[in-house]
């Protein structure tokens, strides 16, 4: 009785790592980001900003967006635009949408 039960505590607790381990699904953040009057609906991941105006970013998403000081979602956070918020990155070169 004592091995049964054993085996099928051992079972649950694995199949209760496994759950734990699948990563969830790809969110996309509902709304629309809006970079220099481009529009991306349901954005998510790493977009690229422009390299000779000073961009001009729209958060209209229900997540917010982080900047990045280097292409390609590189380098360091410069600000998190909060959803509703309009920013004007100085030094970003990327935004993140988680």
């Amino acid at each position: 009785m004592k091995r049964r039960t054993a085996t099928v505590l051992g079972a649950w607790l694995a199949a209760a790592a496994l759950a734990v381990a699948v990563p969830n699904t790809a969110y996309a953040a509902h709304g629309v980001l809006v970079i220099d009057g481009a529009a991306y609906p349901e954005p998510s991941g790493c977009l690229p900003l422009g390299d000779f105006v000073r961009p001009v970013v729209a958060n209209l998403t229900d997540s917010g967006v982080q900047v990045w000081t280097g292409s390609g979602c590189t380098g360091q956070i410069e600000h998190v635009i909060a959803p509703g918020e309009v920013y004007a990155p100085i030094a970003g070169r990327s935004v993140y949408v988680p």
